[in-house]
């Protein structure tokens, strides 16, 4: 051995520490081997193709989000026949999950499994604000399948195996770490995505996300990239929030979600819970429907929810999700903040209404409803400082200018260097509340700025874009 082999050896020996591995041997066995995990699941993890008839427009389904980077990553000929992506068995029956983009307006759909065999396959049901499908195909014996784990165990750094099926080629194995958890990436009220940097590429839209122990954490969706390519920013759906929408769509077709009847933004404040004691989360409700079950209860604008049956709500997603999972009328307990005081209100949750793209709650406020306007005249601008705003309407706090329109209140133009650009916002988002309180008028708007000023100097923005709501959070300078 000479002394160039023995420093390597020295050195990959020093490493193994840090690499987190207690003993190993140098060479081969460093690294332990993905082969057997992926040996175990590869029978289970589909490839799906979609043909459409002459007389449909062949249009590529897409997922739904106004970030122009986010990828639906599927492959396309031009003879109207979609090679889309992937998929995976969720038992032995020959149930399939996917995603909704992934074979929507679909003719026909055909699934191909592992060892080469083709089957047609039916839709069972679809949920479109979580993108998910489930499909079945007709085999003649029992078929292989993988389990469900728990998204909410993994931890950011620990390792997860994808299955798909990039650029057509076949089933692949890719590996990577968990990037970040909980993501935004624009898609609907549901965003709580996983991001990893194990490579996604175009075909593998729907196919599986596995933790260490082989079982189901994700559902690949989207990618990150601005050719198209992977480069290594992808998201997958969790599979906790993914649960609750198969066994509803296994059960009925169909996903029926709880709904209580309100509208909320989330909580920006800390409250006083009581002596040395405060709390920070929750969500305020900005609207309540009329003869809903947060209505007979005697929900309030301006409560905040401060937890549902004993359990804190740290979110507005957290508070969407509870109540869209929870059976129908069963009973909850919410516990509110008003006017200083804690208070319980119990109701029933109800079946949303149709249609049920946002079942729960929409974070936009109808600015002409009477709970809106009474909640946007909280304050007068005599009551507040004054706010920068120039005849142009540009608002030094923010960094942007903005008008009135008929639609109302929207951005013209940002300063690239403005924490408004930095946080996302752009020209033509429409301003819809700020702070949970409607924005009808450019007044308001200042008004509102003035008021976050005086105070603790957030301000959350809620805007409209491509039909989709957003919230955004910024600062202004106290006074």
């Amino acid at each position: 051995m000479n002394k160039a082999t023995v420093f390597l050896t020295a050195f990959a020996l020093n490493l193994l520490p840090v690499l987190g591995y207690a003993q190993a041997e140098v060479g081969r066995n460093v690294v332990p081997s993905f082969a057997p995990l992926a040996a175990k699941l590869l029978p289970a993890v589909v490839n799906i193709s979609t043909t459409y008839t002459k007389a449909q427009p062949v249009e590529s389904p897409r997922i739904d989000s106004s970030n122009p980077s986010l990828r639906d990553y599927f492959l396309l000929d031009e003879g109207g026949h979609t090679s889309l992506g992937s998929g995976f068995l969720v038992d032995a029956k020959g149930y399939i999950v996917t995603n909704h983009h992934v074979i929507k307006d679909a003719a026909s759909i055909e699934v191909r499994l592992n060892d080469g065999s083709t089957y047609p396959a039916e839709v069972i049901g679809y949920d479109e604000p979580t993108d998910l499908s489930l499909i079945k195909i007709a085999a003649q014996s029992a078929l292989p399948y993988v389990n469900l784990g728990d998204s909410d165990a993994l931890n950011v750094g620990d390792w997860v195996l994808t299955i798909g099926n990039p650029f057509g080629l076949g089933s692949s194995v890719t590996a990577g770490i968990v990037s970040a958890k909980s993501r935004d990436i624009d898609m609907g009220s549901y965003d709580n995505f996983i991001q990893t940097d194990a490579a996604i590429n175009q075909g593998s839209s729907g196919g599986p996300m596995f933790d260490m122990s082989g079982l189901v954490v994700g559902i690949n969706t989207a990618l990150y990239s601005s050719s198209g390519e992977s480069v290594g920013v992808g998201f997958a759906t969790p599979v906790n929030l993914s649960k609750f929408v198969i066994a509803q769509l296994m059960e009925k077709g169909r996903v029926e979600r709880g709904w209580i009847g309100v509208k909320a933004a989330a909580n920006l404040k800390e409250i006083p819970i009581s002596a040395g004691q405060t709390f920070r989360g929750g969500v305020v409700l900005t609207e309540i429907i009329t003869a809903s079950p947060a209505a007979l209860a005697g929900c309030a604008v301006d409560d905040v929810v401060l937890a549902i049956n004993g359990r804190d709500v740290d979110g507005l997603k957290n508070f969407s999700r509870t109540i869209a999972e929870a059976p129908l009328n069963q009973d909850l307990m919410l516990r509110l903040w008003r006017s200083g005081k804690t208070l319980d209100v119990s109701l029933k949750t109800a079946l949303a209404p149709e249609p049920d793209a946002e079942p729960l709650l929409s974070s936009s406020a109808d600015s002409s409803s009477p709970e809106a306007n009474a909640a946007a005249a909280f304050a007068t601008e005599a009551d507040l400082p004054v706010i920068s705003d120039s005849a142009d309407g540009f608002i030094d706090e923010l960094g942007f200018s903005a008008s009135d329109t008929p639609q109302g209140v929207v951005i013209d133009e940002l300063s690239d260097d403005s924490q408004s650009a930095r946080q996302g916002l752009k020209s033509g988002d429409l301003i819809t509340q700020a702070n949970s309180r409607s924005v009808a008028s450019l007044a308001d708007l200042v008004s509102y700025i003035g008021y976050a000023a005086a105070s603790d100097g957030k301000l959350q923005l809620q805007i409209m874009r491509d039909g989709q709501s957003h919230n955004v959070a910024l600062e202004v300078p106290t006074l």
